[in-house]
């Protein structure tokens, strides 16, 4: 059970070579559209010279009964305990085994030393981590190599071995808007990303330009590659969901250092939450607390006006925030009003709307394919405001058409507490 990503990874690094097991299915959720694919025979290994189906997750049940399965491990991110075991339920109902698979029998050595950045969340603001700890390291002399956590929502056979150093590299290989989120914030300070599906082979095409390789983990999963420190992002504006979400318990259990990012906009009885929660799971982590720092080019296109304002789009949607940084840019820059999107949204926009109603007055960046892109861009036009407020961690304007003025919102992250990052990461390379 997937969703484009750690359950490709399972399956390379345990099942693909092991004939006692019959890989049947995977299923994805999460993602629009990942779905009726085949897992290339390619990718699959000589076990399975015809691929494997990809199904979605909610014909689950059907499926047990159907392959006669006797076990279904889940194999994504980012769910409460409360979903887990729904799921666990559904398949032990039907009979067949559930399994959660742990650090041991996943997680990759790699020959170089490696920093893992992951997070208790969906949108705790590892991208501001990453790119730190990347500029610490090069300020230390070190080749860095950003591997970043899957997203391969294309032709699986072509994005085995994903590298990206330029734009022109994300336009050759087609990339969504939320895979640009993740590799043009490295582009832009002159970093190089790997991605793909085959993170065996990622990685040894990595370590053959890095000193040191940099994890770059989506949603809040478990790192793929085994790390010589573990940096985990918390968010206190979901105080307590390191106790209540998986894997991000799992993550800050294993922490070296924790960040507590976004203290300057959450409430300091939230922030406090977190810090006493972290302590007690992982007294022996580093604790450092951190602002999200936010910049406007365009601040006279907000104050006083009516905004439209557009958000990282897994943050809002899986991520459950009702809004993130590019609403708090609006209200600290003195905006009117906040429209609401809702009414104005089509298509695939709008049943995302009814499958995350918690979202508030934001259009999440929705754009896994040249459809939806432009359903997105008609979203926008079609909303009546003064201006559009861009709180996604790119240009959005480089890949659609938009004619009404926009605001981009940029954050980095400012360590408020000691140790800093920096005095971290140079003890670690002592």
């Amino acid at each position: 059970m997937g969703a484009a990503g750690r359950d490709f990874h399972n399956f390379n690094v345990v099942f693909r070579k092991q004939a006692e097991y019959e890989v049947v299915a995977f299923t994805a959720s999460q993602i629009p559209g990942i779905e009726q694919r085949i897992y290339p025979s390619v990718l699959a290994g000589p076990l399975y010279p015809k691929g494997i189906q990809i199904l979605p997750e909610d014909q689950l049940p059907v499926l047990i009964k159907e392959k006669e399965v006797d076990l279904v491990i889940l194999a994504y991110s980012d769910l409460s305990y409360e979903d887990v075991m729904h799921k666990a339920s559904v398949v032990g109902s039907k009979g067949a085994d559930f399994m959660l698979m742990g650090p041991k029998s996943t997680m990759l050595k790699a020959r170089v030393p490696v920093v893992s950045v992951c997070a208790v969340r969906t949108g705790a603001g590892k991208t501001t981590v990453s790119r730190a700890v990347t500029r610490v390291l090069k300020a230390h002399g070190k080749r860095v190599i950003a591997v970043r956590h899957p997203m391969p929502y294309g032709d699986l056979a072509s994005e085995a071995v994903q590298r990206f150093a330029t734009y022109e590299d994300m336009e050759t290989q087609q990339c969504t808007i939320e895979e640009r989120e993740e590799y043009e914030p490295h582009i832009d300070d002159g970093n190089v990303v790997y991605a793909g599906v085959d993170y065996e082979k990622i990685l040894r095409a990595a370590e053959k330009e890095a000193d040191v390789v940099l994890w770059d983990g989506g949603n809040n999963d478990l790192p793929f590659y085994q790390p010589d420190l573990n940096i985990v992002v918390a968010d206190p504006h979901r105080a307590g969901n390191e106790l209540s979400y998986y894997p991000g318990e799992t993550n800050v259990r294993m922490a070296d250092i924790v960040v507590i990012n976004k203290v300057d906009s959450a409430p300091p009885e939230s922030v406090r939450q977190v810090r006493e929660n972290v302590k007690q799971l992982n007294p022996s982590a580093t604790i450092v607390e951190a602002a999200s720092a936010i910049h406007v080019d365009e601040p006279s296109l907000i104050k006083g006006k009516s905004v439209l304002v557009v958000e990282d789009g897994p943050t809002v949607t899986h991520g459950q925030m009702s809004e993130s940084v590019g609403a708090i840019a609006a209200r600290q820059y003195g905006a009117r009003e906040l429209v609401n999107p809702r009414p104005f949204a089509v298509g695939s926009i709008k049943r995302t709307y009814e499958k995350y109603p918690h979202i508030g007055f934001v259009l999440p960046a929705m754009g896994y394919g040249t459809k939806q892109i432009k359903e997105l861009e008609q979203t926008i036009e079609k909303a009546p405001c003064d201006s559009v407020v861009l709180g996604t961690p790119i240009d959005i304007r480089r890949i659609m058409r938009m004619t009404k003025p926009a605001a981009r919102v940029r954050y980095e992250i400012r360590e408020v507490t000691k140790p800093t990052l920096e005095e971290l990461l140079g003890k670690f390379l002592k």
